[in-house]
């Protein structure tokens, strides 16, 4: 068939000439996996970008990947994007010894709109020499937390995209605890926060906001929406970040109502300060 051509093709190329490609972007499919294992080969040694990504109706959104392998092959890659992929992980039979970590890498993305098996462990294997990382896109992946994310070795993160935004829900999510360790961590170089529909408690999302409010001076972006979060917590917010000229606290059923909104810009947000002097 024509698309076996081509991905045969594509592999052939790689081989002569992959020392020479720096970006790959392609759609995830069942004959797409052997241009992934043409990577793991070490054809591209000097990839700085790849990109995975599927449709968001695809049934076939499962990723066999062996991110040690990946590591090996691929140590200068800066960003690593997989969209709406479900990356199932495979080891190396030699063990992860001698994998050098992705130590370049500055973007890492696993945002998915379903089901997403990541745990800690799997988000530190990939992660554990990545000092440089600077964007983390989270979106849907609902086993991670916040010790898992206390324990990544980047300092200087300065997006964090952690928001759940499911097609459905299987049965109803229980409370999490502990983002304040997250906070903490990354207070003081945070530009962009995203935990719509976390399901954080009141007091613990008062404590995380306490100590963001404590430390930044750089948040710019802050996403709420779905969330527990309460009117003491966001008086936090809005009475220390001053830079802040994106808030969104759509959905947020422990406010007021005509406070659960989308505030664009810091005139909008002024005037949300003022309103809430208007609260006792």
């Amino acid at each position: 068939p024509n698309d076996k051509f081509q991905v045969e093709g594509l592999l052939e190329y790689l081989d002569n000439h992959g020392h020479q490609i720096k970006e790959i972007s392609f759609t995830h499919g069942l004959k797409n996996d052997k241009l992934l294992a043409a990577l793991n080969r070490g054809c591209c040694p000097d990839l700085e970008l790849l990109e995975v990504n599927t449709k968001l109706d695809s049934k076939d959104g499962e990723l066999p990947v062996c991110i040690q392998a990946l590591q090996q092959a691929c140590p200068k890659l800066k960003t690593f994007r997989m969209l709406n992929v479900r990356p199932l992980h495979k080891t190396m039979r030699n063990g992860m010894d001698s994998s050098p970590g992705f130590p370049c890498l500055e973007e890492l993305c696993i945002a998915t709109t379903s089901y997403s098996y990541m745990t800690d462990k799997d988000l530190l294997d990939i992660l554990f020499a990545s000092t440089k990382l600077r964007v983390l896109d989270l979106r849907g992946c609902s086993r991670i937390t916040p010790p898992g994310l206390a324990r990544l070795p980047c300092p200087d993160l300065q997006c964090l995209f952690w928001g759940q935004y499911f097609n459905s829900h299987v049965g109803l999510p229980s409370l999490k605890r502990d983002f304040h360790l997250v906070t903490q961590l990354w207070g003081q170089t945070l530009q962009q926060l995203d935990i719509a529909n976390q399901v954080f408690t009141e007091e613990d999302l008062e404590l995380a906001m306490g100590y963001l409010a404590a430390q930044t001076k750089t948040l710019c972006s802050l996403n709420l929406s779905g969330t527990r979060i309460t009117l003491r917590a966001v008086r936090y917010v809005i009475s220390r970040m001053q830079a802040l000229d994106y808030l969104n606290l759509s959905s947020c059923r422990y406010l007021p109502r005509g406070l659960k909104k989308i505030y664009r810009g810091q005139e909008e947000i002024q005037q949300l300060q003022e309103k809430l002097k208007e609260l006792v």
